[in-house]
């Protein structure tokens, strides 16, 4: 089952940069994607684009068949907070909450009961390891816990995907470690597709797939199986 579909996306920045260069791209329900590249080749900006942080200036991105780049900022707002999950590299907790406060805030932003989600909320902090830490601020835990409280968050709608911009790009490598091996248990036994751009070789790994891009440009076939 398709999930996300890119279809011949072009973006430039200032000074009329291109930084992607139609690319275009199929995501399957349950895939594990790395998208591999260096810094500057507009792996970072796909990611955004994908996820609708970020409109491209022409091409269509299609989830589960609707455009989202002809959706509302309400509509994004409301598909980013309750189908994609985000994790970014620098955690982005909310640092006067607890970790357990911070894995509801998407409950919070989105008017929900949070009376219907904490049971869900401590099965995530139990699951992920850092239960015992729940009442803690985020600078009372290391970065490798930080970032499992920023996975929990990014759970705890069920989304169909989560995106990962260097989700270890700030850790030690037994940390790092740990993560990718706790994305990896998601996506098997959850079921979660997951998307990640990463630098790391070793990350890229992990993924049941992995494009590799270069100056905007997807080098190994455009519906980023390689070959």
């Amino acid at each position: 089952m398709i999930l996300l579909e890119a279809k011949n996306i072009e973006k430039s920045f200032v000074e009329n940069i291109k930084v992607l260069r139609g690319v275009s791209l199929t995501v399957q329900k349950g895939d594990f994607i790395s998208i591999e590249g260096a810094s500057g080749s507009g792996k970072s900006t796909l990611l955004t684009i994908l996820g609708g942080i970020d409109r491209p200036d022409s091409g269509e991105v299609l989830f589960c068949g609707e455009d989202i780049a002809k959706m509302t900022e309400k509509e994004l707002a409301i598909l980013r907070r309750t189908k994609i999950g985000f994790v970014f590299q620098f955690f982005n907790l909310a640092p006067y909450l607890t970790v357990f406060e911070n894995v509801l805030l998407p409950i919070i932003l989105d008017k929900k009961k949070v009376s219907e989600y904490e049971n869900k909320a401590l099965d995530l902090l139990k699951d992920l390891g850092i239960y015992e830490y729940k009442d803690r601020l985020p600078a009372a835990l290391s970065g490798g816990e930080q970032q499992r409280v920023a996975i929990a968050r990014g759970l705890i709608f069920s989304p169909d995907v989560i995106m990962l911009d260097e989700p270890t790009g700030n850790l030690d490598s037994v940390n790092s470690a740990g993560i990718m091996d706790l994305l990896k248990r998601i996506n098997l036994e959850l079921g979660t597709t997951i998307i990640q751009v990463t630098h790391s070789r070793e990350n890229a790994e992990y993924g049941n797939r992995k494009i590799v891009i270069k100056d905007g440009i997807i080098l190994n076939g455009n519906d980023g199986v390689e070959g």
